[in-house]
């Protein structure tokens, strides 16, 4: 039952989000930047999500990664 309650929880915290996401849109926006945003603020979310529970990279590390791509 709890798992119920969860799950509920969760589609109520993303409808609330799409509904804050159209707010903030003019009328004349399309489906597809409607998706651009909630895909956006998904990205955002698991971001700093995964800060709160200490999953970052040093910089340094970032650095030695993107150097693989940027020497490309």
């Amino acid at each position: 039952m709890i798992r119920f309650a969860e799950s509920e929880a969760a589609v109520a915290s993303a409808k609330q989000a799409v509904r804050d996401v159209l707010k903030r849109m003019p009328e004349d926006c399309s489906l597809e930047d409607i998706q651009y945003q909630l895909y956006l603020r998904q990205k955002l979310e698991k971001s700093r999500t995964a800060a709160a529970e200490g999953r970052l990279l040093p910089h340094e590390e970032v650095k030695k990664r993107l150097s693989k791509w940027l020497a490309r």
